[in-house]
């Protein structure tokens, strides 16, 4: 539960202000420039810090990382909660991104440190991606109902009890862990790993929320991103303790669980945004309304994530996950069916069931990835795991979401030859503006047309995603095949395993 709980509130932090940002952008009076980065920079920086943090968790004490991340993250709450200004507000959101970059890695890797055997591991990092990911599909619900409750700060403030609990309780229940063999973090390696990710997700974000309207912009950065890349790998292969092992690449089910879980990501992510727009934008529903609608989908994933390790008594990871997969892409088959009108059951229903089956991927991968690197690695290897996650979700709302939008402009295109009126063309929120101005019945066949063309771009999501998940059951079939565990894992469920510090953890 101790590790749980920040896990659950990190996740949750990411979309909790979806809903309350009108209201807190109107107080503070933030621009439209002011109001993105208050969004994506807790992203950014929760990306960012990934690595360096995970290996400084080796480095000086996981428990130690975690804990001082969750002081930070408590003080950082409290300081967004209060923000004056928007200023104020996006250097909180930043501390907020770099304390959850401290505390993410932490409590995955503790957990293989309290759980050296197979499967009392296995169900506890599926416990862990639970909370995770159900944590990422409830922000906006949780900011809903606080919202309807509180004001905007209140988002923020739920964090403080979680991370008071976890200053007491931490100390008292968690072991600490770290590389005594560890050489001291090099900063340059640190620097050029911030240098390296921070412009990739700069240009995936800017071409999600812009399109190719600033193609320009966003290769800039993307080129940038890569020379920094090239230079930070030189360097670690230089180093006798590098910052990030590359040599884990070398096994092969750590590599590739790293990629379906990155891929995965991208799947779920870019057709989860344009979902929850179907729903609001197509079926009428109010935020509030779509939000609930869509809790099914984080739900499904927590059960899938769960049952995921009890599967693994009777096959291997590599069926189990292929298995999920194969379940997912009929969640996938589902969306690319759905109609313009009355399509939010089974839009709903798809994307339940490809979070369902996406379960035993994150669950799994997150437990190969981990277990494949030596213990005093695993810092290290769960920050990858997690830079795989975050990673993958930003990349799939960028080219997911283009995907969608090249879609509904050429339907747009083919509706109205002579070009749709004001930026009806562009997007459907556009065509619903216009549709207002024009009213009568044009303004309704305009915005029957723009919805029209959003779900012809939803129903090509929904191909592209059943297409990537039925490549990774093939290469989880390929890649992942291992016995089903050693001796550890043949153990009953109850034995008593020790920790490395000899106390005894059943």
């Amino acid at each position: 539960m101790v590790l749980v709980l920040p896990t659950l509130l990190v996740s949750l932090d990411i979309g909790v202000l979806f809903l309350a940002l009108p209201h807190l952008s109107a107080d503070l009076g933030a621009s439209s420039t002011q109001q993105l980065w208050i969004t994506d920079m807790y992203g950014f920086m929760l990306s960012g810090f990934l690595i360096t943090m995970g290996s400084l968790g080796d480095r000086i004490g996981r428990r130690r990382l975690l804990l001082i991340g969750a002081a930070c993250f408590g003080a950082a709450s409290v300081a967004a909660a209060y923000s004056p200004t928007p200023e104020t507000m996006i250097v909180a959101r930043g501390l907020l991104g770099v304390a959850g970059a401290a505390m993410m890695p932490s409590t995955l890797s503790l957990i293989t440190t309290l759980f050296q055997n197979d499967r009392q591991r296995g169900l506890a990092i599926g416990i862990w991606v639970s909370s995770m990911m159900s944590g990422a599909a409830l922000g906006p619900v949780v900011g809903g109902v606080l919202l309807q409750l509180f004001w905007w700060g209140s988002a923020f403030l739920l964090g403080v009890p979680v991370m008071v609990l976890l200053l007491v309780s931490g100390p008292l229940v968690l072991p600490e862990f770290r590389n005594p063999g560890a050489s001291r973090i090099d900063l340059p390696s640190a620097v050029l790993s911030l240098a390296a990710v921070l412009p990739v997700v700069f240009a995936v974000k800017e071409v999600a929320v812009h399109g190719l309207d600033t193609a320009t912009l966003s290769g800039a950065a993307l080129l940038v991103g890569l020379v920094f890349a090239v230079v930070f790998v030189r360097r670690q292969l230089r180093l006798d303790d590098p910052l990030l092992d590359l040599r884990l690449f070398a096994e092969r089910r750590f590599s590739g669980a790293l990629l379906a879980m990155l891929f995965t990501a991208v799947s779920l992510a870019g057709t989860f945004l344009l979902v929850s727009q179907y729903v609001q934008s197509v079926e009428g529903f109010s935020p509030g309304q779509a939000g609930l609608w869509l809790a099914p989908a984080g739900l499904s994933i927590a059960v899938g994530s769960l049952t995921a390790p009890m599967l693994t008594r009777r096959m291997s990871p590599g069926a189990v996950i292929a298995g999920g997969l194969v379940l997912g892409t009929a969640g996938f088959l589902m969306i690319s069916q759905a109609p313009v009108t009355g399509g939010a059951l089974l839009v709903v229903a798809g994307i339940s069931v490809a979070h369902l089956g996406a379960g035993p991927v994150v669950a799994l991968g997150a437990n190969l990835v981990v277990s494949s690197a030596p213990q005093e690695k695993a810092g290290s290897a769960a920050s990858m795991s997690e830079t795989a996650n975050h990673f993958g979700s930003t990349l799939g709302l960028a080219l997911i979401g283009t995907l969608s939008a090249v879609v509904y402009r050429r339907a747009m295109a083919d509706a109205f030859p002579e070009g749709a009126p004001g930026n009806a063309g562009e997007t459907l929120p556009g065509a619903a503006e216009a549709s207002a101005e024009l009213g009568g019945g044009a303004g309704e066949a305009l915005l029957s047309s723009a919805q029209s063309a959003f779900t012809s771009g939803l129903n090509a999501a929904g191909v592209v995603g059943a297409v990537i998940f039925v490549c990774l059951a093939a290469l989880a079939m390929l890649v992942l095949r291992t016995p089903r565990g050693d001796a550890a894992a043949e153990a009953a469920p109850g034995d008593d395993v020790r920790d490395p510090a000899g106390d005894s953890s059943g």
